[in-house]
């Protein structure tokens, strides 16, 4: 790992950001790992994720859905917060470097603008059913499940939190 983790500057990126940043990475040899979801009531399945992927490479880029996202993949309620805030949490995490917040149902596109070397998934997926699988394959990188045990949800935590 990198020195520079943790103090760069306006880690919450656009996308034009991201690319030109994550093509500086490869030109100075750096690996890129590549991990996305909701983070919408951050956890700590999502800090063992986060660090999970991070270990894996020199750069770790972060993608959070965006609301709409969120909402048809996680119903009624969600998110419980916005992207701008779920995203700069989650650059709040001494281990991730870029965070970049996108719109589609999966990260396919992201995947196939930046190719990471490696793109992980937390202990709810298996390699077989991440839906990103093909795309990864098909550059030449690879998938890979970090984060521990799944018994973490955020799902789990709002019905708590909801409950009286």
């Amino acid at each position: 790992m990198t020195a520079a983790r943790g103090d760069l500057p306006g880690r919450v990126v656009t996308e034009t950001a991201l690319t030109e940043r994550v093509r500086a990475d490869r030109a100075a040899g750096r690996t890129i790992a590549f991990a996305n979801g909701c983070f919408d009531v951050l956890h700590v399945g999502h800090a063992r994720y986060l660090a999970g992927a991070a270990a894996l490479a020199d750069r770790l880029v972060v993608a959070v859905n965006d609301d709409a996202a969120v909402a048809a993949l996680k119903g009624a309620g969600r998110p419980v917060q916005p992207a701008a805030d779920r995203a700069e949490l989650v650059a709040g995490f001494a281990v991730v470097d870029y965070v970049v917040v996108f719109a589609e149902p999966t990260a396919d596109r992201l995947l196939s603008l930046i190719e990471p070397d490696v793109h992980c998934k937390g202990p709810d997926y298996t390699v077989d059913t991440v839906p990103e699988r093909g795309t990864v394959r098909a550059y030449g990188g690879r998938t890979v499940i970090v984060g521990g045990d799944k018994t973490h949800s955020t799902r789990d935590l709002v019905a708590r939190i909801r409950t009286p």
